[in-house]
């Protein structure tokens, strides 16, 4: 889901903005206990993950690779070499995904 390495954006994040790239939506989706729910099923606000690409210069919290949770109603899109992305604030984020520590210990994750 990442660039490739040899690729950079042509553009550059201006403050507070975060350029993400959403991952794929299979459309339909299986719930906790297994039951699939076909993707014609209205939910309610539903959240989405996405990888960060880019970032402005008064980001403070995330970096290029996180993972990050945000609310796909509050958002931007734009086409950049044939490739959609999301455009956001960084206020606009609810959650960076933690790496999950190898050491023993039980520390929260998403």
């Amino acid at each position: 889901m990442s660039l490739d390495a040899g690729a950079e954006l042509p553009i550059r994040m201006l403050h507070d903005r975060v350029l993400v790239i959403r991952e794929s939506e299979s459309g339909e989706r299986r719930s906790g206990s297994g039951i699939l729910i076909p993707a014609t099923v209205s939910m309610s606000r539903r959240l989405a993950w996405a990888e960060v690409v880019a970032v402005g210069a008064s980001v403070r919290v995330v970096k290029v690779g996180d993972r990050v949770l945000f609310d796909p109603e509050e958002k931007a899109e734009v086409e950049v070499r044939g490739k959609d992305y999301t455009l956001l604030r960084e206020r606009d984020l609810h959650a960076v995904a933690a790496e999950r520590l190898n050491d023993g210990s039980t520390g929260l994750y998403l």
